[in-house]
């Protein structure tokens, strides 16, 4: 069961977590939780202030947010839990503020300081919901995520080490779920076999549930947010958006990388190895069953199921007369992304040409340099990803072409289909975006 960070905001969606967690206890539930919503962005705002060495400015910052756990335990819990928390709050701040002092001093690499940093916000959620469980009169005990979940030394979008993980999940939480205890653990942090504290990227606490479902072989995996489900597309542009009962694997996979909030885009994968159930749920409104992420979805006559979309997007244009039947010069391109660490979302070609969308343009400019040595390079920023999900898309007839004349007054720059039986993905500019998904929901659903 993992809940995301509005589900654990204040004192009453505790409650309401720890009243979730006593529904399912006889199924013997672990617990995985993100940090108090908002806590992650003040954290990596104190970091930024101490880069420009304010370190003191950095820690009083954080000041309102250890508050608010405060606040949660003098209402949730007991005095001697109160006085537990209270020192791991106390032992926090002092930690927090000597890093913070190592990050004005640049006195070990910035972006491992960083992944300690922000490891704060779970570890301190965590152990609040545990003795929230407890005083609930559950038999919670919290569990450490970084003795758990081993990874590599990516910091900041660590990469799990899988046979080492499970292992170690095996043998801690094993006996602990047998016991009848319940573990409540952060998702998002990790460490790498070193003992340094890593992170799996925002969003990571979905990937962390995915991974300690896997390795327990779960009946279920649960993620609680603030949506009952999966959605047929974002219900800030669309209100009249619904929730789906269902999605396979590869759909929800799909949506989650090209911009549906609710999963984090590595969720499924583990969830697929062993063809574990995902459940998205809604903290809010428990009694709703919300969307049921399956091997394979139930067929319907409606063939779209959900409309996705990633905005912020870079279209990259590289021409080459040299490109006009050669072989290799697609993996001389891809070569310079893998170099830069950079991933390329939507690719198109032809004889003489390859464009591609980022939507990550941190290294655009040194990218762009190499690039140049292959072939004429054009930039075009502004723009939006939209992928239409749904079994069997490639071969519905007449479904892009009903797509496609939906939007005959609007330019597509870009468009992918056929690379996956359950997408069709297209680009536009950011500013078409949202009379895109309305059209597309209105003519769909």
């Amino acid at each position: 069961m993992k809940f995301g960070g509005t589900s654990v905001q204040d004192a009453d969606a505790f409650q309401r977590v720890a009243d979730i967690v006593t529904g399912e206890k006889e199924n013997s539930p672990v617990v995985v939780t993100s940090a108090m919503s908002k806590v992650t962005d003040a954290l990596l705002n104190a970091f930024e202030l101490a880069k420009k060495d304010e370190p003191q400015q950095a820690i009083e910052s954080l000041e309102p947010h250890f508050e608010r756990h405060v606040e949660v335990a003098k209402q949730l819990i007991g005095e001697e839990a109160q006085k537990r928390f209270f020192d791991e709050l106390e032992k926090s701040k002092t930690e927090l503020s000597e890093i913070l002092q190592r990050v004005s001093r640049r006195s070990l690499p910035l972006q491992l300081l960083k992944d300690v940093i922000v490891a704060y916000g779970e570890q301190l959620s965590s152990r609040l919901l545990a003795e929230v469980c407890k005083a609930a009169g559950l038999n919670a005990r919290h569990a450490d995520s970084r003795r758990l979940i081993i990874t590599d030394d990516e910091h900041g979008s660590a990469n799990p080490i899988w046979n080492e993980t499970e292992r170690i999940i095996q043998l801690e939480l094993h006996p602990l779920v047998n016991a009848g205890e319940i573990p409540v653990m952060g998702g998002f942090i990790a460490a790498s076999r070193s003992g340094e504290t890593t992170t799996l990227g925002r969003g990571g606490s979905d990937y962390s549930a995915a991974l300690v479902g896997a390795a327990l072989r779960a009946r279920e995996i649960q993620i609680w947010t603030d949506v009952t489900g999966v959605l047929t597309t974002d219900p800030r542009i669309c209100p009249e958006a619904r929730t789906l009962k269902t999605l396979s694997y590869e759909e929800a996979a799909e949506l989650a990388y090209f911009g549906a909030k609710v999963l984090h885009p590595k969720t499924i994968q583990p969830a697929v190895d062993f063809a574990i159930p995902v459940r998205v749920c809604n903290s809010h409104q428990p009694q709703e069953r919300g969307t049921m992420i399956l091997p394979q979805s139930e067929t319907t006559a409606r063939k779209v199921k959900s409309i996705a979309f990633k905005k912020g997007v870079t279209i990259l244009r590289i021409s080459s007369a040299r490109m006009l039947g050669a072989y290799g010069f697609m993996s001389a391109i891809f070569q310079i992304f893998e170099r830069h660490r950079v991933v390329v979302d939507v690719v198109t070609t032809s004889e003489v040409s390859v464009s591609l969308t980022l939507d990550n343009t941190d290294s655009l400019e040194t990218v762009v340099r190499d690039l140049e040595r292959i072939g004429k390079i054009e930039v075009e920023g502004g723009n939006a990803v939209v992928c239409v999900v749904g079994g069997g898309l490639r071969t519905t007839s007449g479904l892009a072409s009903q797509i496609f004349s939906t939007l005959e007054d609007i330019n597509i720059s870009l468009i992918s289909h056929g690379a996956s039986s359950v997408n069709v993905t297209f680009v536009v500019k950011e500013e078409s975006l949202n009379e895109v998904v309305k059209r597309l929901h209105q003519k769909f659903f």
